[in-house]
């Protein structure tokens, strides 16, 4: 048993390696039962967990919902209010925020809303 769960781990992991940037577990699930029908959504969920625990993975709440990134940086995300997708910008400093804050800064995650350049050409 404990080498099934090796090998699923390291199947997750490998598909893990294939998205560009952001992905929900669903859509990980999609990818993952093309190559093994047996790794079911709870499966995909505890090893997300486990992967966040161990500090290989970052969950971000977008639109309600758990979306995952093996990006460690800081993130700041604008979402199209039309065609809900998500795009990641990359913001390094957060100077703009520090009159504000007297704590110390480790990660931080800012999410904008609004319509994208394609939804505006439309």
């Amino acid at each position: 048993m404990r080498q099934r769960k090796t090998k699923q781990a390291e199947l997750i992991k490998n598909e893990m390696k294939n998205f560009s940037n952001f992905f929900d577990a669903q859509t990980l699930h999609k990818e993952i039962i093309k190559k093994d029908t047996t790794i079911g959504i709870a499966t995909i969920y505890r090893f997300l967990k486990d992967f966040q625990n161990e500090g290989k993975l970052h969950s971000y709440l977008c639109n309600r919902r758990a979306i995952y990134s093996t990006n460690k940086e800081n993130h700041c995300h604008f979402t199209c209010k039309i065609c809900k997708k998500t795009k990641h910008l990359d913001i390094k400093k957060v100077d703009f925020l520090k009159s504000g804050i007297v704590e110390e800064v480790c990660h931080f995650q800012i999410d904008l809303t609004g319509i994208c350049q394609d939804c505006l050409k439309k």
